[in-house]
């Protein structure tokens, strides 16, 4: 028949490569989709909060005690703080959509009709995080909106805050799939952002420069990775990176992303985590 190749060990059809690219498609953008409708539908829950909680921090951390402040590293308070609060916004929705979306499905037994279609892993593990990274940078785009009211921003480097943007949600809706993997109920899902990526975002250089604190703690801050994303992303809008390498951060992000993705991977090939 014209259009289809013949072969393989038992002599089945097999499928013209065009039409595996469709069926993969098809199926990414049904993931993808559904991740999408699941945060817009619920958007009361899942974009006014931070929306909300934003504003306050730009009145009381910017326009309040922002003013006593003066300026840190040359700018205003208030501006310098606006790529820490973006960022903080973008890390906390990308990681929570994926791990409580994930861990739904998991619980409600849904997942299982996905993992065992004929579906690859990476278009399921594909589907799942641009869903984290699409919520993680439209609540950015929120956030960066509102800050907008209160500071005028010109942006430094157009190309490194976004790339800053999209491979921090990207790395941290990855870490946000394993979490839903390795989650058994409802409270392991908020276990990781609240004694994790609380305390290390907010000691990640979002409200203050590491170069105002002793030699020794900017030592100990230079540990925490977040640090890196939050002053690469700072780089990109201001033109501050706050002593950290840009290129060095971005391979370093390259490299996180790859090995979450290949250990995610792993997780849904044995599926630990997945059986009961």
């Amino acid at each position: 028949m014209p259009g289809l190749e013949h072969g393989g060990s038992r002599g089945l059809p097999e499928r013209p490569q065009h039409s595996e690219f469709r069926y993969h498609w098809v199926a990414f953008v049904t993931i993808f989709a559904k991740e999408v409708r699941r945060f817009m539908r619920i958007w009361p829950q899942t974009l006014l909060p931070p929306a909300i909680s934003m504003v306050l921090y730009f009145v009381v951390f910017g326009a309040v005690i922002g003013s006593r402040i003066g300026t840190m590293s040359g700018f205003s308070y208030m501006t310098y703080v606006l790529p820490g609060l973006i960022m903080m916004s973008v890390i906390t929705n990308s990681f929570s959509n994926v791990a409580s979306s994930f861990f739904s499905n998991k619980f409600q037994r849904s997942i299982e009709e996905v993992l065992i279609s004929p579906v690859p892993n990476w278009i399921i593990l594909a589907g799942y995080v641009l869903g984290g990274v699409a919520r993680g940078v439209i609540t950015g785009a929120i956030v960066m909106g509102l800050g907008l009211f209160f500071v005028e921003l010109d942006i430094h480097d157009v190309f490194a805050t976004l790339l800053a943007v999209v491979m921090t949600a990207t790395l941290f809706a990855l870490g946000g799939f394993i979490n839903g993997i390795f989650a058994r109920k409802f409270d392991d899902v908020s276990i990781i952002p609240t004694f994790v990526l609380t305390p290390m975002t907010y000691l990640g250089g979002v409200f203050y420069s590491i170069e105002i604190l002793p030699e020794f703690w900017q030592k100990v801050s230079m540990l925490n990775p977040i640090l890196y994303q939050v002053n690469t992303f700072r780089y990109g809008l201001l033109g501050e990176a706050g002593g950290v390498d840009t290129r060095f951060a971005f391979a370093v992000m390259l490299l996180a992303i790859l090995s979450l993705g290949a250990y995610s991977l792993h997780l849904l090939k044995t599926g630990r985590g997945l059986r009961s």
